[in-house]
């Protein structure tokens, strides 16, 4: 018989092996990739906050993704790593659904912030002497605004539907993180609502922002054909290079967990395929925007001047 949820204290995350020679392998590889997250998206913060040639609406909004990923690395790494240290892969009924929320709240606030960094780019080279008019200070503010308050209430929406689920008792979660689609497969009780709700979710905070990248893209790329010179083309493609790379990583590693999860039955691929949408991408972000960037590579520099003077 299905218990209901208040019975269910606890989940177990079975997304790692339990091998004990692997633990501490295990432990220092996602306690460093999550030091490194950290560090290199608080480094583009603090460069883009004290650098004044970097006070543009690009790169405010860059930070504003920075602190998305710190935020959405730290849903699951911090877990991962107590359950090591503790020897234990538990996590409590409330972590779990707090985990759910998190996820929702963090993974629209990406998805929602690449497609406004795209609007900016279709602003900067298609209307490029209109550009701080419309991208003003207010306007951006309240992008970002609308892109919390709309993660925020999607995060609430799917918390309260999750906290309505019944589970069984022994729920094991393949996953090394409570992925709602799985506790929607784990539950007891009628999942059909959820389920409506977790594809209307994607699509409105997947396929919208993803239909508005594309359209500015293409907007982007017929005004940028219209350039005459080929240098003018290389400087404008130049400026969208870093932010094509960061979509093609989130949406290429986010797709790839879910078309693995239903084209292949191997649990270990579907914790790689996890593993690289939730932890590397986060990872990566601020390297691709430090690497391939000349203005935030020289912010950068100035911030490790000072700080060796101090």
């Amino acid at each position: 018989m299905p218990q209901n949820q208040t019975d269910v204290s606890k989940f177990l995350l079975l997304g790692f092996s339990e091998d004990p020679e692997l633990q501490p392998i295990l432990f220092g590889l996602f306690l460093s990739m999550y030091l490194i997250t950290v560090a290199g998206n608080l480094l583009i913060i603090l460069a883009v906050t004290s650098h004044s040639a970097l006070h543009t609406p690009m790169y405010f909004f860059v930070s504003s993704l920075s602190v998305t990923d710190i935020g959405f690395i730290s849903i699951t790494v911090p877990k991962i790593l107590v359950n090591i240290q503790t020897q234990s892969n538990s996590i409590t009924y409330v972590g779990c659904l707090t985990q759910v929320s998190s996820f929702y709240f963090f993974g629209c606030l990406d998805s929602m912030f690449l497609a406004v960094m795209a609007y900016d780019r279709f602003v900067a080279i298609c209307y490029p002497l209109h550009y701080m008019v419309i991208m003003n200070p207010h306007r951006c503010g309240l992008l970002v605004l609308v892109t919390f308050v709309m993660s925020f209430l999607d995060s609430l929406l799917n918390f309260s539907m999750f906290s309505q689920l019944s589970f069984c008792r022994d729920v094991k979660i393949l996953r090394f993180f409570c992925d709602p689609p799985l506790l929607i497969n784990l539950a007891c009780s009628d999942t059909s609502i959820n389920a409506i709700l977790v594809y209307s979710s994607g699509a409105l905070f997947g396929g919208v922002p993803v239909s508005g990248i594309l359209l500015s893209y293409a907007r982007i790329v017929s005004s940028i054909l219209k350039v005459s010179s080929s240098s003018g083309k290389c400087k404008a493609f130049s400026t969208c290079g870093s932010h094509l790379s960061i979509v093609c990583l989130f949406y290429g590693t986010g797709l790839g967990v879910y078309f693995s999860s239903n084209v292949s039955s191997s649990a270990r691929k579907d914790v790689v395929a996890s593993v690289m949408y939730t932890m590397v991408t986060p990872l990566l972000n601020p390297f691709i925007y430090s690497l391939r960037n000349r203005d935030m590579k020289r912010a950068l520099g100035i911030l490790f001047s000072r700080a060796a003077k101090s």
